[in-house]
């Protein structure tokens, strides 16, 4: 019988203060499975540390890999239409990953995308937990499969589950929705247009649920 192999865990990486400034500094160091050998860097979230909406995804980009910072590559561009599209200002939302380092394999000079397994997920995931609790969002949103069953469990689907409003530990509302770079991955442009409409449609049941609350 095959032993599954355990990733360490980024748990003995944190600092005892938990605050956004000590987590992002302390995660520039994290060897907490060994994704960190060949990334670049660490990519931490950024935003306002009080931030009423966090949005989370999968893991950086090559661009975000290259330039350390969240959403910023193709797939963060198209956040940034969706999200300005819903009513959402980039600028008071803040924005992070579950998993910190960018994952890849080369196909020649290219550094393509791979999915992080569930056991480089775990390891990275207190990472993600720290951010949450410091910042205590109101509403939190999860794009794409590998976010929401960081905080919700491997047997949450997407598929299912999209656009509605979730009770979690997290915060009051969770939403989740595609990975922004689902919708450019779609074959053809009629379906990326679809695809856009139906992740900013998800995007405005935030929106909503952090206007009720202000209300």
């Amino acid at each position: 019988m095959a032993v599954r192999h355990r990733e360490p865990g980024a748990e003995r990486f944190l600092p005892e203060r938990k605050s956004l400034t000590a987590l992002r500094e302390a995660a520039r160091d994290c060897q907490g499975c060994e994704l960190y050998r060949p990334a670049t860097q660490t990519v931490f979230g950024e935003g306002p540390a009080r931030a009423k909406m966090v949005l989370v995804g999968e893991q950086p980009g090559d661009v975000e890999d290259r330039e350390g910072h969240p959403f910023v590559g193709p797939a963060g561009k198209l956040l940034d239409k969706a999200l300005a599209a819903a009513g959402i200002e980039r600028e008071r939302v803040y924005l992070t990953n579950a998993v910190k380092h960018f994952k890849f394999e080369r196909t020649g000079k290219a550094r393509l995308h791979k999915r992080p397994s569930t056991g480089e997920m775990n390891a990275c995931v207190p990472w993600l937990h720290a951010e949450l609790r410091e910042i205590s969002a109101e509403v939190l949103v999860l794009l794409g499969s590998t976010a929401a069953q960081a905080l919700l469990g491997t047997a949450f689907r997407v598929t299912q589950q999209r656009g509605k409003p979730i009770e979690s530990e997290w915060a009051r509302v969770v939403i989740a929705t595609v990975h922004p770079s689902a919708v450019l991955r779609a074959p053809d442009a009629e379906a990326r247009a679809r695809a856009f409409e139906e992740l900013v449609a998800d995007l405005r049941v935030a929106a909503r649920a952090l206007h009720e609350k202000s209300k």
